[in-house]
C-alpha cells in the first residue's frame, strides 16, 4: 500500500515539477521582456547579486554552462545597459572581475520585489518545519542540477 502511493506521490511531483519549471522559464522571460533584456541576462544577473563577491566571466561561464565567448557578450551587453562594469581584480590585476551596478540592479529588483509580495504570500501558509525542508530541497535541486548539466556536457550529441 505504501509503494503504490509513494509512486503516485512521485509521478505527481515529476509532473508539477515540470510544470514549475516550464512555469519559471516562461515568467522568467516575461519578466526579461518587461525589462527590455533577455532571459539569459536577467538569470545572470540574478545569480551575479546572489554571489558574495564580483565574478570573472570565466567563472560566469562555468556558472551558467555557457561557452567563455558566450558569457563575453553576455557581460557586453550588461555592461552596455550599464548593470554591471569590468573592474581589475585587486588580488591579481591580470583578472578582470564583473561587478553589479547597485543603482541599476535596483531596476529589476524593483520588479521582483513588486512581484515577490505573492510569492511571500504563497510561503506565509507553510510552517517553519516546512519552510527549511523546502529550502533544503531547492538547494539540493540546485547541486544536483549543475551536477546534470556537467554531465549532459561531457555526452555526445545525439544524432
Amino acid at each position: 500500500m505504501g509503494d503504490s502511493r509513494r509512486s503516485r506521490l512521485y509521478e505527481e511531483l515529476s509532473l508539477e515539477s515540470r510544470r514549475h519549471l516550464a512555469a519559471y522559464v516562461l515568467f522568467n522571460q516575461a519578466v526579461a521582456e518587461h525589462l527590455g533584456m533577455h532571459a539569459t541576462d536577467v538569470q545572470c544577473l540574478s545569480l551575479l547579486t546572489a554571489q558574495p563577491e564580483p565574478l570573472t566571466v570565466k567563472q560566469i561561464a562555468e556558472m551558467t554552462g555557457l561557452t567563455t565567448g558566450s558569457a563575453t557578450r553576455l557581460v557586453d551587453r550588461l555592461e552596455r545597459g550599464g548593470y554591471v562594469v569590468r573592474t581589475p581584480d585587486e588580488r591579481d590585476r591580470r583578472r578582470v572581475l564583473v561587478t553589479t551596478v547597485p543603482e541599476r540592479i535596483a531596476r529589476v529588483t524593483a520588479v521582483w520585489d513588486d512581484l515577490g509580495q505573492a510569492w511571500q504570500a504563497l510561503l506565509d501558509d507553510h510552517t517553519e518545519d516546512e519552510l527549511e525542508v523546502i529550502t533544503r530541497h531547492m538547494r539540493q535541486a540546485h547541486d544536483l542540477s549543475h551536477a546534470q548539466m556537467r554531465r549532459l556536457r561531457s555526452m555526445p550529441k545525439p544524432d
